[in-house]
């Protein structure tokens, strides 16, 4: 019996589905777990019968997650800093001593952004870019070797739709997010012949607290909520979608609602497309 404080969520129903028994049985590292996405995937996860590594900066928040799973003796606990790079090189040590085997790597963690482009400066820039991509890559990468010695496995990876056109105030998270479908485009080409499988995420408004977390010039914390995110779906359903999208085998799919309509208006008529964005609250 769970404590009337857990969460329950059955991302599938209460029977079991083949798409249940993707994930069960499997150990799987999820990271940004402490909020929003990264936490609804945990519960979704541990309802399907994972064993996981959930991580983030706050070691407390994640300690609250872990009490709140159907399985806390299931979830290892691992916090870090996706700001620094010894932070990071040290977690991959921990879980690689403490866990033989990764079969997925649910590289969610990250920040946004709400500064115009030419009011930002190069250290929060940078800050974005490390905390976006080169610490993503860093991880991706060490989990991606261990995955080759045992045989196979599967990297998740969340982008955004700012990965596929950019927007006002995001300039640098956009920049971060392109990098993504770039950089894993390319190593899906590289690492499928070791059975590695790399899907990319894109999604688009989520009702979490993503934006009052975003990094304004001064590279402080906005603590505003956006009108566009908080009319999202919830992070639930976009774990739900998320969870469907991977065991179904799709290499990169969008998450969200109506604003997905995008990906297509963009590709056949792009000229509408840039005019309607345009049109788009920036908040």
């Amino acid at each position: 019996m769970m404590q009337k404080t857990a969460r329950f969520f059955a991302p599938f129903g209460s029977k079991i589905t083949p798409l249940n028994r993707y994930f069960e049985g499997k150990t799987i590292w999820v990271t940004g777990a402490s909020s929003g996405i990264g936490e609804a995937l945990v519960y979704a996860l541990d309802a399907c019968g994972a064993s996981l590594i959930i991580s983030a900066r706050r070691g407390d928040e994640l300690e609250r997650i872990r009490r709140q799973t159907r399985n806390p003796e299931r979830i290892d606990v691992l916090p870090f800093d996706l700001a620094s790079q010894a932070s990071v090189e040290a977690a991959i040590k921990q879980c690689l001593e403490r866990h033989s085997r990764i079969d997925m790597l649910f590289n969610n963690g990250g920040i946004s952004q709400r500064a115009q482009a030419l009011e930002t400066p190069a250290e929060v820039e940078r800050r974005l870019m490390e905390i976006n991509f080169f610490s993503n890559i860093l991880l991706s990468k060490a989990i991606a070797q261990h995955m080759k010695s045992q045989g196979g496995g599967h990297l998740i990876i969340t982008s955004s739709l700012m990965g596929k056109w950019g927007f006002y105030l995001r300039s640098t998270y956009a920049a971060g997010k392109h990098a993504l479908h770039g950089y894993y485009d390319s190593m899906r080409m590289e690492v499928e012949q070791d059975n590695i499988r790399i899907t990319l995420l894109t999604p688009g408004f989520i009702a979490s607290d993503i934006s009052k977390h975003a990094l304004d010039a001064n590279g402080k914390a906005t603590g505003e909520m956006d009108q566009n995110q908080a009319g999202g779906i919830s992070t639930d359903e976009c774990a739900r979608q998320i969870l469907a999208g991977v065991a179904s085998g799709k290499t990169e799919f969008g998450i969200g609602g109506k604003e997905l309509l995008g990906l297509k208006l963009r590709r056949l008529f792009p000229s509408l497309f840039e005019r309607i964005l345009r049109k788009r609250s920036a908040r």
